[in-house]
């Protein structure tokens, strides 16, 4: 040994852009590396960068591989550094290229030369004790990975344990699950946190329960998307329900939430369901007038498939296929997070249902982006459903089904809105 350690500086370039702003793959790939050359890991830390990029370190007994990436210049810069002689930190380097898909340049370094530095008789006064685990089986790692939920301004980062349960990337979106530590696991979409375990019952109540409450005797519902399960698992708590249709676009949504969330997906086997894997837009434009008592929106962001459920020709439609009386209500962004579509998509009610027709909601969704969130609820009739519900029978409801967010007194005050709200809608006057 002439050296304490080897340290390798790599600029790898060319890389698959992608690749580099994926925190989970980034990860895996890291302690890959460091356990294939036979280093024992200790922990891994690995964040997104803002607005791109990762950034990590793998903590290794032998010392440590670092990483930060610049997707957009296709760029990462690595270090390699190993102390002794058991780990060859050049077998780190071979992996990291192919799983990185890059052109490199690297040089090593030898860190605490022998020929310069010689070894004294220091002591400790104090020996750290032997770790009561066997490193080398690796289960003692610990991770710290993020998934964040960003754009270019502001972010939510949920830790996880760096395993990704379901991962599958089709021509309309790319669908994950994983399992984060204070939520439990979570479905994510294009990277976008769509539900998780700890506090989905926010939005699935919601979406739900006023509009059913209101309307008070709906049999015929249909659900565009809601690929996740839990607006039908709501929905199915009303004995006098006959028959829910529901369309969602993308079968890979669905088979992930059955295989690994299944207290949100439990009513798919419901002999009341309809299923169809398909286009809601479409199936929509070809609805029979008059069908439906209830239609629930229950999309992701305006980007992808999901775009064309913001548009005024869908919202027409979905008037057409409410019977008179029928009740619509979509998911309708923040108003902090998204100002811009939040207003568009209720000005564009408000033009097919009428002003005095359309009524927002807000609640709370603790990991969707400012925790403020909404729902526009378009009525094809002269009720108003804040007003005109039976109170009693909505305390009595949700009491015998053991709602957890939703009650009588949330139905009534979902509907006060912050003046600034009122101002940003219009509803002032």
């Amino acid at each position: 040994m002439k050296a304490l350690g080897r340290h390798i500086l790599v600029e790898f370039s060319g890389c698959n852009a992608e690749v580099l702003n994926d925190v989970s793959v980034i990860e895996r790939s890291m302690i890959e590396a460091a356990q294939i050359a036979g280093a024992t890991v200790i922990n891994s830390t690995f964040h997104h960068f803002s607005p791109w990029g990762v950034s990590g370190v793998v903590v290794i007994q032998e010392s440590h591989l670092a990483i930060h990436t610049w997707p957009e210049y296709r760029y990462a810069a690595v270090d390699l550094f190993t102390c002794g002689d058991s780990v060859d930190p050049w077998v780190s380097f071979e992996h990291l290229k192919k799983a990185f898909q890059a052109n490199y340049s690297a040089i090593e370094m030898n860190r605490g030369s022998l020929h310069v530095i010689k070894k004294t008789d220091f002591q400790p006064k104090q020996l750290r004790a032997e770790p009561s685990f066997d490193l080398k089986k690796g289960f003692q790692m610990e991770r710290n990975v993020c998934f964040t939920d960003k754009d270019e301004n502001q972010a939510l980062s949920l830790r996880y344990t760096g395993d990704v349960l379901f991962d599958e990337t089709n021509p309309f979106q790319r669908v994950r699950v994983l399992d984060s530590y204070s939520h439990g696991k979570f479905l994510a979409i294009n990277n976008m946190v769509m539900c998780t375990e700890r506090d989905e019952f926010h939005y699935h109540e919601m979406i739900t329960h006023p509009a059913l409450q209101a309307h008070g005797n709906a049999k015929n519902v249909l659900v565009i998307g809601g690929g996740d399960g839990g607006t039908i698992r709501e929905i199915f708590k009303y004995d006098q329900i006959q028959n829910v249709t529901m369309v969602e676009i993308d079968e890979a949504v669905i088979r992930a939430s059955k295989e690994h969330l299944p207290t949100i997906a439990c009513e798919f086997n419901n002999p009341k369901l309809n299923l169809i894997i398909g286009d809601g837009i479409q199936f929509v434009k070809e609805a029979a007038p008059n069908t439906y008592d209830v239609i629930i929106v229950d999309g992701s962001d305006p980007v992808g498939p999901a775009q064309g459920l913001f548009t005024a020709e869908f919202y027409t439609n979905c008037k057409n296929a409410l019977k008179e009386g029928g009740i619509i209500v979509t998911q309708g962004e923040s108003p902090m997070f998204h100002e811009g579509t939040f207003v568009e998509l209720n000005h564009c009610l408000k033009g097919i249902f009428g002003k005095g027709n359309v009524h927002t909601m807000l609640f709370h969704a603790t990991t969707y982006p400012s925790g403020m969130w909404s729902l526009q609820v378009g009525v094809k009739g002269s009720f108003h459903p804040a007003k005109d519900f039976n109170k009693d029978k909505a305390r009595q409801f949700s009491m015998d089904k053991g709602l957890k967010y939703y009650n009588e007194d949330v139905h009534s005050s979902a509907f006060a809105l912050p003046t600034f709200v009122r101002t940003m809608l219009g509803d002032n006057a």
